[in-house]
This record gives C-alpha cells, structure tokens and sequence, in this order.
C-alpha cells in the first residue's frame, strides 16, 4: 500500500507543529507567522540538514525517493516555493535569504492563523497507490478560504515551540547544536542576474536577407534598443537606436525584386522597434509596413504553420520571455533533446512563409541575442561536473565566467527562481 500525497498546507502546519525540522519553526502563538531556512546551495558552510524542509516535501510528494532518486537540492527547493506561491492563504512577509549568518523566509497566513487542517480522506488509485480526490481537494481550498480560527487561549502554558521574532543568528533548533558559520560564507553573487539589471545593456546581432540573400550583419549593444529603418534621419524623438539597413540597388541583380524590396523598406516609416524591459523583450511597428515574428532556430526561421503573430502598431508586443528560455535549458541540460529558442525571425511585407521557402521572400530579419547564445553554448560544452568551461554574456560591463557544470546549473535555477518572485511581485 502507497502513502497519501498530503497538500502542502495541511503537512506544512504539521511539520511546523512537530518542531523537527532545522529552522523551520512558529514565530507567534497565534500560528500566523512562521520561518523557512533559505540558505544558497552554492555557500561554503551550506549542509544537507539546511535543505532538510524542502527534501521532506519532495519525499512527501512521491517527487523524490532516497536511494533510488538522485538528490537535486535546486528542484526541491524551486518545487516548494513554487507550490506556497500558488497558495492564496499566504504570503512572503519578509525576505532574509541573504542574511549571511541566518538566511531565511519569514511565511504569513493572510487568514487569521493555521488552525486545524481538516485530515484528507484518500482511496487507492488503479495503480494500488492513494491519492486524493479531487472533491476533497476542492473542500479543502474552500475551507482554507472561508474558516475563522481563534487564536489559543491566554491562560496556561502552551506546547507550541515558537521562535522569537528577533531571533538570534543560528537559534533555530533547541535539539540542534550548529557551528559557528564560516567568517566567508557569503554566498557569491550569481553572475547570470545580470541579465536582469535594467541598466545592463543586451548585445544584439542583426542580420537582414533580401529574398534569401544576407546582404547586412551588425552587432550592436542599445540601451534604448533598436529601430530598424530603411533610411537615414526621420522622427529623432522615437526611441531606439537606428539600424539602417541596406538599399538593395547593389546587392540585388534582379531589378524587379530590387523595385519590390525597395517599396518593402520605404513602407517601414519610423521602423521597427526592438527592446529589452526586465526578462522580456518588447516590439512595436512604427509604419505601416505589416511585419509578422517567429521564435526559431538561428539557421533557419520557424516553418511551422503557426507563427509568433504580427508585430503590432503603435503598440507594445512581448516577443520572448526569459524565464521559459532558462527553464528550457535547465532541462536541456538534464538531457532534453530540444534545445531552447531564442532567435527573433521577422518577415517583413509580407505573410510569413507557411507554404513556401522563407528564402522567397523579400525582406527577412534575423535578431539574436547574444547572452542567450552564450548561455546555450555553455551548456552544450557542460561535461563532468569537475570540468570549467567559460562564457561571455556579452552584455555591458560583462566579463568572462568561468563555471563548473554544477555551478552553472545553480545559477540557472536561482536565476528562474528569482525570476518567479519578479513576475509575482513579491520580490
């Protein structure tokens, strides 16, 4: 017979209860507000017992079985955090994981404390293990929701193990003795969240091709971004940084396509507008010329019958999020056999080629970002966890990394997790 999968908050509040897991502990008798250890994998004095929540929840969960899985520290914790963020009940009150003596998550019940989760009824699935019926599941989110708890009674004394708001650096367990943490044990700042500083600027290679033809190449660093243009001068107040391109009259033989190319490109007006806000990159059309995108491989635009869509007018459009991207290569790494896009293709005058090679077309671009061709690259050259490899980001003030493969795994998933907390506004 299988165990029951539990819900998170019902085995959290029991764990919290039980007062056994390192750092993990009640911080009022009202069981409002409790602590979570944070400690970076990638510290000095980091030790299995500091992960000890996040590994009881992987187990709990089926996610992870001692002796048969592989220990993945990273996914555990990702898989928690992400599980309490989907729970409405509660919120991030405070954010101490960088403290370099006592990193750690202060949680807060946005009800009127735990109280008494009711226990889950559960019955064997086909496979002869329990799980949980989905009724059940339901009723328990609506109690969540709706119950009013009373606080415990003033009077008498109280089992609750509670910690101390201010508590001192490494108090975290009466049953535990802990060292004293390493003078350096800072833990070293991941180089990767760079990519997400506003003032950082991204490097961009564009290419143009003139029915199949490249006729431009230009790698260029924007911090307003880009504008492709088909002519010098124009509006200077639009914004972004203008990428003339060429006139076909000499890299085009045949005068028809060189007329039509040329009506293509007097058609884009102000130009197209390319720039990167936070983990997203952002385009806009600024003339009339129709333009429709694609996310594809570098050598060769995306041919399957369903484009990115059209840019549109005199408005934002998202073109490409980060986080997927790093998601995508975290699991590349782990041995996916598809690699993460993140060349931007653009068919400018026309409809995108579904029916037709997209070297009939007149005007194609190609838009790559240079830090994300350098992350994938790093992560194909990834080997033996012993073995160093280097990668330039090629963003502003970057410089060369040099990473093991675990090291560069651990950024990757610290770079999603800090991801997560910017979309959800909690960071």
């Amino acid at each position: 017979m299988g165990t029951p999968k539990p819900r998170i908050l019902p085995w959290l509040v029991s764990q919290l209860d039980l007062g056994q897991l390192e750092g993990v502990a009640w911080l009022d008798e009202r069981r409002t507000r409790f602590r979570i250890p944070w400690k970076h994998g990638l510290r000095q004095d980091a030790q299995q017992e500091d992960f000890g929540i996040f590994q009881a929840w992987a187990e709990v969960s089926g996610a992870y079985t001692p002796g048969k899985d592989k220990p993945d520290l990273p996914t555990w914790k990702r898989n928690f955090r992400s599980a309490l963020n989907r729970k409405e009940e509660l919120r991030v009150a405070e954010d101490r994981s960088k403290d370099p003596h006592d990193p750690h998550k202060v949680y807060e019940f946005v009800i009127s404390g735990a109280g008494n989760l009711p226990e889950l009824d559960t019955f064997p699935d086909t496979n002869g293990r329990y799980s949980t019926s989905d009724t059940q599941e339901d009723t328990l989110e609506e109690l969540l929701g709706d119950m009013v708890l009373t606080p415990f009674p003033d009077e008498g004394p109280s089992s609750l193990v509670v910690v101390p708001e201010q508590t001192p650096p490494l108090l975290l367990s009466p049953t535990i003795d802990l060292p004293a943490p390493c003078p350096n044990s800072e833990p070293p700042e991941n180089p990767l969240k760079r990519l997400l500083v506003p003032d950082e600027e991204w490097e961009f290679e564009v290419t143009a091709f003139y029915r199949g033809r490249q006729v431009f190449q230009q790698t260029v660093s924007c911090p307003r971004g880009l504008r492709l243009v088909a002519a010098a001068g124009g509006d200077t107040m639009l914004p972004g940084q203008p990428i003339i391109l060429p006139d076909p009259g000499v890299l085009v033989t045949d005068k028809t396509v060189m007329g039509y190319v040329r009506r293509v490109l007097s058609c884009l007006g102000g130009g197209l507008a390319l720039w990167r806000a936070g983990q997203q990159l952002w385009a806009r059309r600024l003339g009339h010329c129709h333009t429709y995108w694609a996310l594809g491989e570098e050598l060769l635009p995306d041919s399957s019958p369903r484009p990115g869509g059209e840019v549109p007018k005199d408005e934002d459009g998202d073109l490409f999020d980060l986080r997927p991207f790093v998601s995508d290569l975290i699991a590349f790494i782990k041995g996916s056999r598809h690699s993460p896009r993140y060349t931007l293709w653009f068919c400018v005058g026309e409809p995108w080629p579904q029916d037709q090679p997209w070297t009939k077309k007149l005007v194609m671009l190609k838009v790559v970002p240079t830090c994300l061709r350098a992350l994938l690259e790093m992560a194909r050259l990834e080997g033996a966890s012993s073995l160093e490899n280097t990668v330039d980001l090629h963003i502003s003030n970057s410089y060369p990394l040099t990473l093991t493969s675990d090291q560069y795994k651990a950024y990757l998933q610290d770079l999603v997790e800090d991801m997560d907390f910017w979309v959800t506004g909690e960071v």
